[in-house]
């Protein structure tokens, strides 16, 4: 027994018994609205893309330059935890990655390198003459002053805007990748090269400091202690970290050693202008003939 109402047998005649000769005849009729409809999207998608400016990535491979653990920690790491002083042992490497995404370090690398004007005010590049193209809306060249209703962006602002252009991953052999987007591909270079000096610079001043505390730490408990044994410890683990401070005081590359350098990016990263004409394209080719059949179909269901 059929159980199917009227409209339901209505809408399967003329969904599950279409005739191919009457679809391609509904298509073409109207065949002007799926042109002119096509075309408009794939307009306003070459439109779209002609205003975002093109991306460049430039990216290098870092290798750490410490290995994790050394000799001293081995032999008076027990010594050296019973007088209060801490050796590390760890990977700096590890610990570099983790602070080179950090607010903090991001934030302090953004304001020592004054790059305020280069994240927020540029809005594109000039390839023959190697110059930035500044927003004069939100940054007075000439003067050299913010003129936005905003005024100048938060370091907060500027935090996220670099963090949304800088990619730091590790891959299975141990390598780092640092990457980093600009609209000038000199800048992304410069701004790579400029990232890597810092975390090694700030990892080898980390260092530093913390050999002198416990340096000092030491020397002040030589002079409390009258046990000949328990000095000569304390010396020999000053002796350790003299060496110590002496190696991260020489190794500028204190963490990262740049395995595969960055290179002036010469490939534009985005906008891919091709794919989104195509798409666009395609998009508007689909949704036309959607609805030149919704139309055709609605049409003869009402009648």
């Amino acid at each position: 027994m059929d159980n199917n109402t009227p409209d339901q047998q209505m809408l399967n005649q003329y969904f599950y018994g279409i005739d191919l000769r009457e679809l391609f005849g509904v298509l073409w009729a109207g065949k002007i609205t799926i042109v002119a409809i096509t075309a408009v999207f794939a307009i306003a998608w070459v439109g779209n893309a002609l205003s975002v400016p093109t991306q460049y990535k430039a990216t290098v491979l870092l290798s750490p330059a410490q290995s994790s653990g050394g000799g001293l920690s081995g032999k008076l790491g027990g010594l050296a935890a019973m007088a209060g002083v801490s050796l590390g042992g760890g990977s700096e490497a590890q610990v570099a990655k983790v602070i080179m995404t950090s607010r903090g370090f991001i934030e302090g690398f953004i304001e020592s390198n004054n790059l305020a004007v280069e994240i927020s005010a540029v809005k594109g590049w000039e390839e023959d003459t190697n110059r930035l193209l500044i927003n004069n809306g939100t940054y007075d060249v000439e003067n050299k002053k913010w003129v936005s209703e905003d005024g100048p962006p938060s370091i907060w602002a500027l935090f996220n805007a670099f963090s949304a252009r800088l990619s730091v991953s590790k891959d299975k052999s141990g390598f780092i990748s640092v990457s980093i987007v600009h609209v000038s591909p000199h800048i992304a270079k410069r701004w790579v090269d400029l990232y890597v000096s810092a975390i090694n610079e700030y990892m080898q001043k980390r260092q530093l400091a913390k050999v002198t505390r416990n340096i000092e730490y030491l020397e002040a408990q030589i002079k409390k202690t009258s046990i000949t044994e328990m000095k000569e410890v304390l010396y020999t683990i000053i002796e350790e970290q003299i060496k110590s401070k002496m190696l991260a005081e020489a190794s500028p590359d204190y963490a990262f050693v740049a395995v595969s350098p960055s290179m002036v990016p010469e490939e534009k990263l985005q906008p891919n202008r091709v794919s989104t004409y195509i798409f666009g394209t395609l998009l508007g080719g689909v949704l036309s003939v959607l609805l030149v059949l919704v139309m055709h179909y609605g049409r003869k269901l009402g009648s």
